[in-house]
């Protein structure tokens, strides 16, 4: 009798909750792993999956669930890691869409590769990353991908999309504006053996000289990103939280030339063109009053404003009613509209 893990498994009526770090409770008609990816064409011509709305979840880490899912949820749970080169100055490295994103940045500085380690403790998956061109700290994961696989749902074929078929930008992706065409199965990473450590983001050199350290190298990086990400936002497993929960808005160099004459501490940061300016969301919410703010189990964190947080039994419905009020409020304030990071399942913004 063979204990071989099934390559996949479908369960009927599922909780959700153990699949989203809001924790929320939620259900799914049904919850379909997968574990051997080169299965999916034959598990989504399954009837009862064909026939059925589809959504893909990482470890939900940058989702908001208002509702319950009518149709299947598709978590892929492939987590192997491996080198697929090695050049003189740099390797690549696939890692499996179920891979534990912090599990893989972690590795990669394990293995003597660098670039990672600004993005050390950002929550969720391999396979999401790109979807979101997660960032932090002066890096986003576009810089190291070299290829996405993922299964192409309006052509019924595999694909390996390139870093501009990716189309990647600030927290976006051509995996976010076409959420129902691909199901990302790998992700490919550039990582160099030699990198320059990136210091520049507030924080990251005060808190190395607080850890006394002088001649810092990637892990030093990685080490210094995870004390103070752990300072400044709450563990999901004890607090329920998806991180940040509104984009830094970008405006227009003039728009915020105005709000500095009338806003001059209002942080402003380096956009994607010289013609435009990132917005600190988090002075504007803070400014506004709601940091530390609770209605009900449904709150922001004291210790950071971007953060929403469930206290306990707070709805995916009054999570979302508390943030479209800050919304509201930032932009009656400052005229500025500030909009939701994660995905809403089962609501519209």
């Amino acid at each position: 009798m063979s204990n071989a893990m099934p390559a996949w498994t479908l369960t009927e009526n599922a909780s959700l909750k153990a699949l989203n770090t809001f924790h929320v409770e939620a259900s799914a008609a049904q919850l379909l792993e997968l574990h051997d990816p080169s299965l999916l064409p034959d598990v989504l011509a399954l009837p009862q999956v064909a026939d059925a709305p589809l959504l893909v979840l990482g470890s939900g880490s940058n989702v908001l669930l208002a509702g319950n899912v009518e149709g299947t949820v598709l978590v892929f749970a492939n987590r192997s890691i491996e080198i697929l080169e090695h050049r003189a100055d740099h390797t690549v490295v696939r890692a499996g869409a179920g891979v534990s994103w912090h599990g893989l940045v972690m590795w990669s500085l394990q293995n003597g590769l660098s670039g990672l380690e600004n993005l050390a403790l950002i929550p969720g998956t391999a396979g999401a990353s790109p979807i979101q061109n997660i960032g932090a700290y002066g890096v986003q994961v576009d810089e190291f991908i070299q290829t996405v696989e993922a299964w192409d749902r309006e052509t019924a074929a595999w694909v390996r999309l390139d870093p501009e078929a990716c189309q990647f930008g600030y927290r976006d992706s051509v995996f976010k504006q076409m959420p129902e065409r691909y199901l990302i199965t790998a992700i490919e990473l550039r990582l160099p053996l030699l990198h320059a450590l990136r210091l520049g983001y507030a924080g990251i050199t005060e808190e190395m000289q607080a850890m006394g350290v002088e001649l810092p190298v990637a892990a030093d990086v990685a080490n210094a990103v995870i004390n103070i990400r752990r300072r400044k936002l709450p563990d999901p497993d004890v607090l329920g939280n998806a991180g940040s929960f509104f984009k830094n808005p970008v405006l227009p160099l003039e728009q915020v030339e105005v709000l500095l004459q009338h806003f001059p501490d209002l942080p402003v940061y380096p956009a994607d063109q010289d013609t435009r300016r990132k917005l600190s969301a988090a002075w504007m919410i803070e400014a506004c009053g709601w940091k530390g703010y609770r209605d009900g189990d449904a709150g922001v964190s004291p210790h950071h404003a971007l953060v929403l947080v469930n206290h306990g039994t707070a709805t995916g419905e009054q999570l979302l009613a508390l943030a479209r009020q800050i919304s509201a409020s930032v932009l009656e304030k400052f005229g500025v509209p500030i909009e939701p990071e994660p995905r809403l399942i089962g609501a519209q913004w």
